[in-house]
Order: structure tokens, then C-alpha cells, then sequence
């Protein structure tokens, strides 16, 4: 998941593409009643990833719609292991004209504070993701929805800008989809966390029952959910945070957790395998990776000083000449990672590898000498200098090395100089929003 702001504000480039395959590690921790997580009544999570807001309005990444999914009620769900959606707290939905979607709550909803849950905490929910459309926030998705009609108190009316949207039953389940409680929730700004932990916001199969920001979140289950995916097994899940996967590592070793995932280094992974007490579960993952290009701030782009937009073409089509995929799946991520040739990572439906052809040498490898002839036919003669911007936390602790290793490859072919930073995952999304970074790492994942 990217944040759709990035798409309305400025054109993406996909060129360091890779796919990632999903990755989890379960073990026995201290306190369980057997080594198969969920046997006990309470289980820990690790992971490294990072929230930026409970604010369903507010976020659309990967680490915030994990608890989202976990703790907000949706119209319409999947069960794990499926990508068909199916009505979650409704009892009922479909389409009544082409341009009008239907859904009927199932009776009796309440959210965990007591407050009811109707039809018209829906037509708040997503009335306030168009008003707030924060930068960072999910309500580009919601592009077809003209306006949100409550019938009555279950039922609730879609009115769509184009007709028979056959996507619209899965945008009722995206990050810009959670029905929140219009008792809590600001109609026309982002709401706190803490207030929203403070007013038991909740109704999806958890509640929050301690939470301290990118530190400590404490699930509790909710005997009111009444959705979809059905009660929960385990009464409570602690959520731990770790500043880095070295941390993580240590304490899966220990058992001191009972699931680590979002990240672990390949290497360390690797090495995990090999423990007795721990079982890596894999699986396709559908994420992708890629660099984003500002086309108004990187080297000649339309706000600098030497503004050439067909120079900044060059540039753009040089580096992906120049990136080799394969070293970065191989080298960084030991095989756990795809070089990707498409906009579609492979293992969902539609997945073709239509850019393998267009750069480098035409099969998925670099290709020095047309890099270098590219930028000579756009009048580039000197070494263009890279301002590159990537985030250690939210994509894991490879990153690091997966940049260094991209730095090396543009450098070593005399085309570019390359400037290497990074930023911690929450100032990133903003600085990111802002426009500050002229080049910088990005990922998706599937909705």
C-alpha cells in the first residue's frame, strides 16, 4: 500500500522493482501452552514495522492498516488465504442499479464503548475519508463514490460516478473502508490515537486495551464482533515493536515471542530456519518494491534551475538500464525476493512481465553502454548527481544494504554520483507527502 496521494501529486517511475514472497516465524515463547501460536490465551507478536496513525483517514501503509483490519469493523471482508469478498458486518450487499450499491447491516451491531452501530456511523465513515483526504490517507480509492445515502437505520446506499464498478465490493474492505464510530471521531480531522483508545472505538474481532505508540499494543477480543472472519481464537495478542530486526531476532531465539514477521533480514531468516523451535511459514506475498522519481525536483526536472524535460527522461530511463534486479533478489534477499518486470507482482491475476524488454539488455539484465548512450543522446555528458532517500525501518532492515547495493551499481558505471540517505518511517511518510525527497524508496502492498 502506497499512500494514492503520491499519485495525484506527482508520476511514479517503476524501475528497482522486486516482488516479495510473505514471511512469517512462529516458535514456542515462554508462558504458551504448546509451540502452536494460538494454543495458548495469549500470544506475542514482533515486528519492526511502524504505525502512523489508528486514524483510518490518516494512513494508508502496511504497519497502520494491520491494526485497522484487526480492530475496525468492515461492510465487506475476505477470509484469510482468499481474495473473494464477502459481506462482514452486513447481512447483505449488492447492486440495485448500475450506479447504486446496497448494503443491509446485520441487527443489533454495537461498538465496544456501548454506542450503537448504524448506518449512520457508514455514511459518516466515508463522508469524513473524502472531507479529511489527508496526504498520507486512503480516499483517492473512494474515487467513484459521488455520495452515501442512509436509508435507514441498517441500510445504507453507495451512490457511484460510473456504473456496474465491479470493484467496489473490494473497496469496501481497502484501508479506506473501516466504519468508525461518529460518536468518537472528528467528521473533518484526524483523530488522535489516544482518543480514539479512549472513546473503545472498536467493533471489529479485537478491541485495544493498552497502547503505547510504536511500542506496546495490547488486543483484547471482542465478544460483540458478529463479522466475517468469526471469533477470535486467542483472547489477547500483545503487539511488541522493535527499533530493529537484530532485537527481533534475539528475542524469536530466546521464545520470548511467539510470531515475528514485517521484518527479519534474509540472512537472518536464513539462519532461523535452522532452529528446532522455530517454523518459517512462506508464502506468495504480492509486495512490490520501487523507486519513486519527483518530476518536479530530481536532476532536470521542471522546478530546477536546468529544467530539460527530456534530460530528465534520460535519467530516469539510464537508471532502470542500469539497475540489475536480479543481484538486488539474489545478493540482499537470498532468493526471498523476484525481480519484477511489471506493475503486477507475479502471483496475482494480471501479472505479465511487460517491462522486461523495454530497458537494459531486453531480459532483465543491465546494460551499461545503453544507459550511457541514452544520457549522450539527451546532451548529458557529465555524471549526473543522485539525491537517493530510503527508509530502514518500514521495508526492513535490508533496505540498507539492497541501496548500497543500488548505489554501487549506478556509480560503477561512471553515469552517476549517488547520494544515500535515510529517515525513520514516521518523519519519512511526511517528508515524502511534502515533496521533499527528489528520488526515494517506496513499496505496495495489495489491498
Amino acid at each position: 500500500m502506497t499512500s494514492a496521494s503520491t499519485i495525484r501529486k506527482r508520476s511514479l517511475a517503476v524501475l528497482s522493482g522486486v516482488a516479495v514472497a510473505a514471511l512469517a516465524l512462529s516458535g514456542c515463547a515462554a508462558g504458551t501452552d504448546s509451540g502452536t501460536p494460538g494454543a495458548s490465551s495469549t500470544i506475542t507478536v514482533g515486528t519492526t514495522d511502524k504505525v502512523t496513525t489508528l486514524d483510518p483517514a490518516g494512513s494508508y501503509d502496511n504497519g497502520s492498516f494491520f491494526i485497522m483490519n484487526n480492530v475496525f469493523p468492515f461492510l465487506m471482508n475476505s477470509n484469510p488465504g482468499s481474495s473473494d469478498v464477502n459481506p462482514d458486518i452486513a447481512e447483505s450487499a449488492g447492486f440495485t442499479s448500475p450506479t447504486e450499491y446496497t448494503v443491509k447491516l446485520k441487527p443489533g451491531l454495537k461498538w465496544a464503548n456501548g454506542h450503537d452501530l448504524t448506518a449512520s456511523d457508514v455514511k459518516f465513515s466515508f463522508d469524513r475519508q473524502l472531507k479529511i483526504a489527508a496526504d498520507n490517507g486512503p480516499s483517492t480509492l473512494l474515487y467513484n463514490l459521488d455520495s452515501t445515502e442512509v436509508k435507514d437505520d441498517l441500510t445504507v446506499v453507495f451512490h457511484l460516478k460510473a456504473a456496474n464498478d465491479q470493484i467496489w465490493p473490494q473497496i469496501l474492505s481497502s484501508p479506506a473502508a473501516p466504519i468508525v464510530d461518529e460518536e468518537v471521531f472528528s467528521p473533518d480531522a484526524l483523530t488522535t490515537d489516544q482518543e480514539i483508545v479512549d472513546g473503545n472505538a472498536f467493533a471489529g474481532p479485537y478491541v485495544i486495551s493498552s497502547y503505547k505508540f510504536n511500542e506496546l499494543v495490547q488486543f483484547k477480543a471482542y465478544d460483540g464482533y458478529q463479522g466475517l472472519l468469526g471469533k477470535p481464537k486467542t483472547k489477547t495478542i500483545n503487539l511488541k515493536y522493535y527499533a530493529d530486526q537484530s532485537n527481533m531476532k534475539l528475542d524469536v531465539q530466546e521464545g520470548n515471542i511467539d510470531v515475528a514477521t514485517r521484518s527479519l533480514s534474509a540472512t537472518d531468516i536464513e539462519s532461523l530456519s535452522g532452529n528446532k523451535n522455530v517454523v518459517v511459514h512462506k508464502g506468495p506475498g504480492g509486495e512490490i518494491r520501487y523507486i519513486v522519481f519527483n518530476f518536479n525536483t530530481m536532476p532536470f526536472g521542471a522546478t530546477t534551475a536546468d529544467a530539460d524535460p527530456a534530460k530528465a527522461l534520460a535519467v530516469r530511463q539510464a537508471i532502470a538500464d542500469l539497475i540489475d534486479r536480479d543481484a538486488i533478489a539474489n545478493q540482499v534477499y537470498k532468493g526471498t525476493y523476484l525481480p519484477l518486470y511489471s506493475y503486477v507482482p507475479a502471483g496475482l491475476t494480471g501479472a505479465t512481465e511487460v517491462l522486461k524488454t523495454l530497458y537494459g539488455d531486453g531480459n532483465g539484465g543491465p546494460d551499461a553502454a545503453k544507459a550511457k548512450s541514452t544520457l549522450e543522446a539527451a546532451g548529458i555528458t557529465q555524471p549526473v548527481t543522485l539525491n537517493l532517500q530510503y527508509n530502514p525501518d518500514h521495508y526492513g532492515a535490508s533496505s540498507g544494504d539492497e541501496y548500497a547495493l543500488i548505489k554501487s551499481q549506478l556509480e560503477a558505471s561512471g553515469l552517476f554520483t549517488v547520494n544515500l540517505q535515510s529517515t525513520e518511517w514516521v518523519q519519512y511518510s511526511k517528508d515524502r507527502s511534502a515533496d521533499v525527497y527528489p528520488l526515494y524508496q517506496l513499496g505496495w502492498f495489495p489491498d
